[in-house]
Protein backbone atom coordinates (compact mmCIF):
# COMPACT_ATOMS: atom_id res chain seq x y z
CA UNK A 1 0.00 0.00 0.00
CA UNK A 2 2.84 2.40 0.89
CA UNK A 3 4.47 1.64 -2.45
CA UNK A 4 1.22 2.43 -4.28
CA UNK A 5 0.81 5.72 -2.39
CA UNK A 6 4.42 6.65 -3.16
CA UNK A 7 3.89 5.88 -6.86
CA UNK A 8 0.71 7.95 -6.97
CA UNK A 9 2.53 10.85 -5.29
CA UNK A 10 5.26 10.72 -7.93
CA UNK A 11 2.68 10.75 -10.72
CA UNK A 12 0.87 13.71 -9.15
CA UNK A 13 4.13 15.63 -8.73
CA UNK A 14 5.08 14.98 -12.35
CA UNK A 15 1.66 16.15 -13.54
CA UNK A 16 1.90 19.30 -11.46
CA UNK A 17 5.37 20.05 -12.82
CA UNK A 18 4.15 19.51 -16.37
CA UNK A 19 1.20 21.83 -15.76
CA UNK A 20 3.64 24.61 -14.81
CA UNK A 21 5.44 24.42 -18.16
CA UNK A 22 4.53 27.47 -20.16
CA UNK A 23 3.78 26.66 -23.80
CA UNK A 24 5.56 28.75 -26.40
CA UNK A 25 3.10 31.36 -27.73
CA UNK A 26 2.61 31.15 -31.47
CA UNK A 27 3.60 34.81 -31.88
CA UNK A 28 6.94 34.09 -30.17
CA UNK A 29 7.96 31.42 -32.67
CA UNK A 30 8.88 33.88 -35.43
CA UNK A 31 11.46 35.57 -33.21
CA UNK A 32 13.03 32.24 -32.25
CA UNK A 33 13.03 31.10 -35.88
CA UNK A 34 14.77 34.33 -36.92
CA UNK A 35 17.37 33.86 -34.21
CA UNK A 36 18.09 30.34 -35.46
CA UNK A 37 18.92 31.78 -38.90
CA UNK A 38 21.77 33.89 -37.52
CA UNK A 39 25.30 32.62 -36.98
CA UNK A 40 25.84 31.15 -33.49
CA UNK A 41 28.59 33.76 -33.05
CA UNK A 42 26.08 36.61 -33.41
CA UNK A 43 24.81 38.27 -30.23
CA UNK A 44 21.03 37.92 -30.41
CA UNK A 45 18.21 37.80 -27.85
CA UNK A 46 14.45 37.40 -28.07
CA UNK A 47 12.51 40.16 -26.34
CA UNK A 48 8.94 40.68 -25.20
CA UNK A 49 7.51 44.19 -25.52
CA UNK A 50 4.30 45.39 -23.87
CA UNK A 51 2.56 47.99 -26.01
CA UNK A 52 0.00 50.40 -24.56
CA UNK A 53 -0.87 51.65 -28.08
CA UNK A 54 -1.91 48.37 -29.70
CA UNK A 55 -2.89 47.97 -33.31
CA UNK A 56 -6.27 49.49 -33.99
CA UNK A 57 -6.12 51.96 -31.11
CA UNK A 58 -5.64 54.70 -33.66
CA UNK A 59 -4.61 54.98 -37.26
CA UNK A 60 -1.02 54.17 -38.09
CA UNK A 61 -0.21 51.77 -35.24
CA UNK A 62 1.03 48.39 -36.42
CA UNK A 63 2.07 46.47 -33.30
CA UNK A 64 -0.27 44.34 -31.16
CA UNK A 65 -0.49 44.66 -27.39
CA UNK A 66 2.28 42.08 -26.85
CA UNK A 67 5.16 42.02 -29.31
CA UNK A 68 7.86 39.34 -29.50
CA UNK A 69 10.91 40.37 -31.48
CA UNK A 70 14.59 39.67 -31.96
CA UNK A 71 17.38 42.07 -31.01
CA UNK A 72 20.71 41.29 -32.66
CA UNK A 73 24.10 42.84 -33.28
CA UNK A 74 25.28 43.76 -36.76
CA UNK A 75 27.95 46.17 -37.95
CA UNK A 76 28.58 47.60 -34.48
CA UNK A 77 24.93 48.40 -33.76
CA UNK A 78 21.74 46.75 -32.55
CA UNK A 79 18.94 45.82 -34.95
CA UNK A 80 15.37 44.75 -34.26
CA UNK A 81 13.29 42.17 -36.10
CA UNK A 82 9.54 41.70 -35.63
CA UNK A 83 7.23 39.75 -37.90
CA UNK A 84 4.93 42.79 -38.22
CA UNK A 85 7.42 44.95 -40.13
CA UNK A 86 10.69 43.08 -40.62
CA UNK A 87 14.12 44.41 -39.59
CA UNK A 88 15.08 47.97 -38.70
CA UNK A 89 17.92 49.75 -36.94
CA UNK A 90 17.49 49.85 -33.17
CA UNK A 91 20.66 51.74 -32.20
CA UNK A 92 20.47 55.43 -32.95
CA UNK A 93 24.19 56.25 -32.64
CA UNK A 94 27.45 54.44 -33.34
CA UNK A 95 29.86 53.55 -30.57
CA UNK A 96 27.12 52.93 -27.99
CA UNK A 97 26.70 49.18 -28.47
CA UNK A 98 27.40 48.15 -24.85
CA UNK A 99 25.09 50.85 -23.51
CA UNK A 100 22.36 49.88 -25.96
CA UNK A 101 22.58 46.22 -24.92
CA UNK A 102 22.40 47.13 -21.25
CA UNK A 103 19.35 49.40 -21.59
CA UNK A 104 17.47 49.11 -24.90
CA UNK A 105 14.21 50.38 -23.40
CA UNK A 106 14.46 53.95 -24.80
CA UNK A 107 15.36 52.50 -28.21
CA UNK A 108 12.20 50.37 -28.25
CA UNK A 109 10.13 53.47 -27.45
CA UNK A 110 11.77 55.27 -30.39
CA UNK A 111 10.27 52.57 -32.61
CA UNK A 112 6.89 52.57 -30.85
CA UNK A 113 6.18 55.25 -28.19
CA UNK A 114 3.56 52.99 -26.64
CA UNK A 115 6.12 50.44 -25.39
CA UNK A 116 5.60 50.56 -21.62
CA UNK A 117 7.82 47.67 -20.54
CA UNK A 118 10.13 45.00 -21.95
CA UNK A 119 11.95 41.85 -20.87
CA UNK A 120 14.38 39.37 -22.40
CA UNK A 121 12.88 35.97 -23.18
CA UNK A 122 15.16 33.03 -22.48
CA UNK A 123 14.67 29.64 -24.07
CA UNK A 124 11.44 28.13 -22.79
CA UNK A 125 10.41 24.47 -22.56
CA UNK A 126 8.43 22.99 -25.39
CA UNK A 127 8.66 23.03 -29.18
CA UNK A 128 9.49 26.28 -30.98
CA UNK A 129 8.54 24.99 -34.42
CA UNK A 130 10.52 22.95 -36.92
CA UNK A 131 13.98 24.15 -37.99
CA UNK A 132 12.69 24.53 -41.54
CA UNK A 133 10.25 27.29 -40.55
CA UNK A 134 10.88 30.66 -42.21
CA UNK A 135 9.37 33.70 -40.48
CA UNK A 136 7.79 36.51 -42.52
CA UNK A 137 9.59 39.67 -43.67
CA UNK A 138 13.00 38.24 -42.84
CA UNK A 139 14.97 39.30 -45.95
CA UNK A 140 17.59 41.23 -43.92
CA UNK A 141 18.49 38.25 -41.72
CA UNK A 142 18.10 35.85 -44.64
CA UNK A 143 20.74 37.82 -46.57
CA UNK A 144 23.19 37.51 -43.69
CA UNK A 145 22.49 33.78 -43.55
CA UNK A 146 23.07 33.48 -47.30
CA UNK A 147 26.56 34.96 -46.93
CA UNK A 148 27.45 32.62 -44.07
CA UNK A 149 26.21 29.59 -45.99
CA UNK A 150 28.13 30.64 -49.10
CA UNK A 151 31.35 31.07 -47.12
CA UNK A 152 30.79 27.76 -45.32
CA UNK A 153 31.06 25.88 -48.63
CA UNK A 154 33.98 27.93 -49.91
CA UNK A 155 32.01 30.18 -52.25
CA UNK A 156 33.60 33.45 -53.32
CA UNK A 157 32.02 36.54 -51.79
CA UNK A 158 34.38 39.52 -51.79
CA UNK A 159 33.40 42.91 -50.35
CA UNK A 160 29.94 41.72 -49.21
CA UNK A 161 27.22 44.26 -48.48
CA UNK A 162 23.57 44.32 -47.63
CA UNK A 163 21.77 46.24 -50.35
CA UNK A 164 18.55 47.80 -49.04
CA UNK A 165 16.07 49.45 -51.35
CA UNK A 166 12.74 51.08 -50.58
CA UNK A 167 9.45 51.81 -52.31
CA UNK A 168 6.82 54.41 -51.45
CA UNK A 169 3.40 52.77 -51.64
CA UNK A 170 -0.18 53.56 -50.66
CA UNK A 171 0.29 51.61 -47.42
CA UNK A 172 3.59 53.25 -46.54
CA UNK A 173 7.29 52.72 -47.14
CA UNK A 174 8.27 49.15 -47.95
CA UNK A 175 11.81 47.82 -48.05
CA UNK A 176 13.68 44.78 -49.27
CA UNK A 177 17.22 43.52 -48.63
CA UNK A 178 19.54 41.42 -50.80
CA UNK A 179 23.15 40.29 -50.50
CA UNK A 180 25.57 42.13 -52.82
CA UNK A 181 29.15 40.92 -53.33
CA UNK A 182 31.89 40.37 -55.90
CA UNK A 183 32.57 36.94 -57.39
CA UNK A 184 34.78 36.25 -60.38
CA UNK A 185 35.49 39.96 -60.65
CA UNK A 186 31.82 40.81 -61.21
CA UNK A 187 29.14 42.20 -58.93
CA UNK A 188 26.63 39.54 -57.93
CA UNK A 189 23.49 39.34 -55.83
CA UNK A 190 21.63 36.69 -53.88
CA UNK A 191 17.98 37.47 -53.16
CA UNK A 192 17.78 34.95 -50.35
CA UNK A 193 14.00 35.02 -49.92
CA UNK A 194 13.64 33.78 -53.49
CA UNK A 195 16.59 31.50 -54.22
CA UNK A 196 20.20 30.69 -53.35
CA UNK A 197 21.12 31.21 -57.00
CA UNK A 198 23.62 33.95 -57.79
CA UNK A 199 22.35 36.82 -59.98
CA UNK A 200 25.13 38.39 -62.05
CA UNK A 201 24.80 42.15 -62.36
CA UNK A 202 25.39 43.41 -65.95
CA UNK A 203 28.65 45.31 -66.27
CA UNK A 204 26.91 48.29 -67.92
CA UNK A 205 25.25 49.10 -64.59
CA UNK A 206 28.63 49.65 -62.98
CA UNK A 207 28.47 49.91 -59.19
CA UNK A 208 25.58 52.39 -58.99
CA UNK A 209 23.37 51.08 -56.21
CA UNK A 210 20.12 52.61 -57.44
CA UNK A 211 20.64 51.18 -60.93
CA UNK A 212 21.34 47.75 -59.45
CA UNK A 213 18.24 47.91 -57.23
CA UNK A 214 16.02 48.98 -60.12
CA UNK A 215 17.47 46.20 -62.28
CA UNK A 216 16.64 43.63 -59.59
CA UNK A 217 13.14 44.99 -59.02
CA UNK A 218 12.55 45.67 -62.73
CA UNK A 219 11.17 49.06 -61.81
CA UNK A 220 11.91 52.33 -59.98
CA UNK A 221 12.81 52.53 -56.29
CA UNK A 222 12.44 55.55 -53.99
CA UNK A 223 15.75 55.19 -52.13
CA UNK A 224 18.65 52.81 -51.63
CA UNK A 225 21.49 52.23 -49.16
CA UNK A 226 24.26 49.70 -48.59
CA UNK A 227 25.65 48.28 -45.34
CA UNK A 228 29.13 46.71 -45.56
CA UNK A 229 29.49 43.34 -43.82
CA UNK A 230 32.58 42.68 -41.74
CA UNK A 231 33.68 39.14 -42.61
CA UNK A 232 35.69 37.12 -40.07
CA UNK A 233 38.72 35.27 -41.36
CA UNK A 234 37.39 31.88 -40.35
CA UNK A 235 34.41 30.54 -42.31
CA UNK A 236 31.39 29.46 -40.24
CA UNK A 237 30.84 25.72 -39.73
CA UNK A 238 28.73 23.92 -42.28
CA UNK A 239 25.14 23.10 -41.50
CA UNK A 240 24.59 25.55 -38.62
CA UNK A 241 21.65 27.26 -40.34
CA UNK A 242 19.87 24.57 -42.30
CA UNK A 243 16.57 25.77 -43.66
CA UNK A 244 13.90 23.99 -45.62
CA UNK A 245 12.33 24.79 -49.00
CA UNK A 246 12.10 28.53 -49.50
CA UNK A 247 9.00 30.41 -50.46
CA UNK A 248 8.90 33.80 -52.10
CA UNK A 249 8.01 36.61 -49.71
CA UNK A 250 8.51 40.32 -49.33
CA UNK A 251 11.25 41.51 -47.09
Amino acid sequence: MRALKFLLALVAAAAAAQAKVTPVPADMSDAFAARAMLSPDTWARVVRLDNSHPRGAWRGQMYPRIVYGLVFEFSGALWFYADEDGTQSLSRTLGTLDRDKADPGPLFRDIEPGISSWQWVDDVPGPKGPASRRPPRVCFIDSLRALDQRRAVGGEADSPQLLLYYLNTRIGRLGHTVLLFRAGGALSVIDATQSDEVIRIPSYLGSDLRSIAEYLRNGPVSSVRALPISVPRKAPPRGWAAIGPRAGQEG
